[in-house]
């Protein structure tokens, strides 16, 4: 397979499964693995997620235009720009002493995905089941108490194979967010989580940009872009209609099947 083609199947994953709670990151590494797509450094993965977070800004522009006009004399914006400041913060410290061990040891663990896949799975279901009563109906209105538990919860997707989003939202049902305001708050806290992750990485690799990886990225870049695009709203109509349930699925039977391709010596 061309490795144009295989640029493209990757950046769909990326767009696709960004912000759904199962893992982009996991799928992207099991997915160069079973591919042979060659990522030296993670260059390629790093700036194809540039593509996710414009599309996601492109989709919450006039909220994002609004909070910043209205941060000198809107309390509201004021509030919103708080609550992601005081959410994104763990994810900072997280990421300041872990984020070196975590990409250097267990993202070439595929049996480390693969655990993390079912329990996240597990404790999605378990949070579905027995969540408090939710109290919480706009992701903007979150307290900043619950805006820091949620961020919290966010620096467990350091860890590969338990989704970033994943640990937001079961982070956003504990601290008694409806399921839609959840969802809609693990979306607002990705757009600085992910931009200061893409600028820190892209920094980090800016030796290994090579021009003959220019096609590929570009390819990968605008496939990712238009897949989360196309699926972040569908996204959020889904949860509004059956919950979380089939994603916990899903990752519980994807980490039992990655468990035996592992066994078997197939990965």
């Amino acid at each position: 397979m061309p490795t144009v083609v295989q640029a493209a199947v990757l950046g769909v994953v990326q767009g696709l499964l960004e912000f759904l709670p199962v893992s982009s990151t996991a799928h992207l590494l099991i997915g160069a693995r079973l591919l042979g797509f060659d990522d030296p450094g993670g260059v390629f993965t790093i700036m194809i997620q540039l593509g996710s977070i414009l599309a996601l800004m492109w989709l919450y522009r006039v909220k994002i235009l609004s909070t910043v006009a209205g941060l000198a004399t809107d309390r509201a914006a004021r509030h919103f720009a708080l609550m992601l400041i005081v959410a994104f913060l763990p994810a900072v410290v997280a990421g300041a002493f872990l984020a070196k061990y975590v990409q250097g040891v267990l993202y070439e663990s595929m049996t480390v995905i693969a655990i993390a896949f079912v329990a996240g799975g597990v404790v999605m279901l378990l949070v579905e089941r027995f969540r408090p009563a939710p109290v919480v109906f706009d992701a903007a209105q979150t307290p900043l108490g619950r805006a820091l538990a949620i961020g919290a919860s966010q620096t467990l997707a350091l860890v590969p194979g338990v989704s970033r989003s994943g640990s937001t939202i079961v982070g956003g049902l504990l601290a008694r967010l409806d399921r839609p305001a959840a969802a809609e708050f693990s979306f607002f806290l990705a757009m600085p989580t992910m931009a200061a992750a893409f600028a820190k990485e892209a920094f980090d690799v800016r030796h290994q940009l090579a021009p003959e990886r220019g096609v590929e990225i570009a390819v990968g870049f605008v496939m990712a872009f238009v897949a989360s695009l196309l699926i972040v709203r569908p996204f959020l109509a889904l949860v509004r209609r059956i919950g979380f349930a089939p994603f916990a699925w899903y990752r519980i039977v994807a980490g039992a099947v990655l468990l035996l391709a592992v066994s078997r010596g197939w990965l």
